[in-house]
C-alpha cells in the first residue's frame, strides 16, 4: 500500500510583451506543452490573461508495470497487444493522469450547453484515456471499438457531486451513447461490469479551468484572468494537493507538484 508524501513548487515566469526580444529559459520551458495534455475548456479569455504551465513529478522508484490478464474474454485479446494496469503511470521520473483545475477564484462559469463531448473509447478491453474531466454541464461520450460487449457503470466519487449514476451497456462495436454530468465532481469511476479489470476516471470541473497531465506529467490551463486562485491536482490512489497561486497579467505561472509513495 503507498504511503502518501506530497509537496508543490510554484514558480512565476514573466512573458516578454515586447516584439523582437527573446524568451529566457524559464519562459520557454513553460512554452512546451505536454504530450497528451488535455486542453482547457472553453471560456474565451481576457485581454490580460495568463496562463499556468506545469508538471506533476513522482518521488522515489517507479512502479513495476503490471500488465493484465484479458484471457477470460477471447475477443479482449488482440495480438501484440498487451494491456496495462494505469494505476499509477510514472515515466522519468513522472506522473500521468493526474486531474489539476482551478479549485477556487475563478470567475463564475456557467453550466455549458451544447459543447462537444468528451471522448471515453472501450478498445482492446480497456478504457481510452484512463483519466478524462470536462466542465459541469458536459458530456461523456461512451464508445465501443471492441467486438465484445461492454456495461459501463459509474461509482459516486468521495467528493460526492451528486451526479446521476451512468449504467450504459453497448452491443460489440455498438454506437455511441452519452452521459451528462451536471454536478462538479472529482475521480469518478468508470468500470464495466463484465470486464472487472476495466477502470477509468471522470472529473467534472466547476468552471473552464483544467486539465489532466499526459504522459511525461505536463499540464497547461490557459485564458486565465490574472488573480488569486486555489490549484489542485488529484490523483486517484495518490490523493489531492492543494496550492495558493498568483496568476500576472499575459504571464506565465510554473506550478509543479510532486506525489510520493512506497
Amino acid at each position: 500500500m503507498m504511503s502518501l508524501r506530497t509537496s508543490a513548487v510554484v514558480l512565476l515566469a514573466t512573458t516578454l510583451t515586447v516584439s523582437g526580444c527573446k524568451p529566457d529559459a524559464a519562459l520557454k520551458k513553460a512554452e512546451v506543452i505536454g504530450k497528451g495534455s488535455q486542453p482547457v475548456g472553453g471560456a474565451a479569455p481576457s485581454s490580460d490573461a495568463g496562463r499556468i504551465e506545469g508538471v506533476i513529478h513522482f518521488n522515489g522508484p517507479a512502479p513495476a508495470k503490471v500488465m493484465l490478464d484479458t484471457t477470460m474474454d477471447p475477443n479482449c485479446v488482440r495480438a501484440g497487444v498487451a494491456v496495462p494496469k494505469e494505476q499509477v503511470v510514472v515515466a522519468g521520473g513522472r506522473l500521468a493522469n493526474v486531474y489539476v483545475y482551478i479549485k477556487a477564484g475563478a470567475p463564475p462559469a456557467p453550466v455549458v450547453a451544447n459543447a462537444a463531448p468528451v471522448v471515453l473509447d472501450q478498445k482492446d478491453c480497456r478504457y481510452i484515456p484512463h483519466v478524462i474531466a470536462l466542465q459541469q454541464g458536459g458530456t461523456v461520450e461512451v464508445r465501443n471499438s471492441d467486438p465484445t460487449m461492454h456495461t459501463s457503470l459509474t461509482v459516486t466519487s468521495t467528493s460526492g457531486g451528486g451526479n446521476a449514476r451512468m449504467d450504459i451497456t453497448q452491443g460489440p462495436m455498438g454506437n455511441p451513447v452519452s452521459h451528462p454530468f451536471m454536478q462538479p465532481e472529482t475521480m469518478v469511476r468508470v468500470f464495466c461490469t463484465n470486464h472487472g479489470w476495466m477502470s477509468a476516471f471522470i472529473n467534472i470541473a466547476p468552471n473552464a479551468y483544467f486539465a489532466v497531465s499526459g504522459e511525461d506529467g505536463r499540464f497547461t490551463i490557459a485564458g486565465l484572468p490574472p488573480g488569486e486562485y486555489t490549484l489542485a491536482a488529484v490523483h486517484e490512489t495518490l490523493g489531492e494537493q492543494d496550492v495558493k497561486i498568483t496568476v500576472p497579467p499575459k504571464g506565465v505561472l510554473q506550478a509543479d507538484f510532486t506525489f510520493s509513495g512506497k
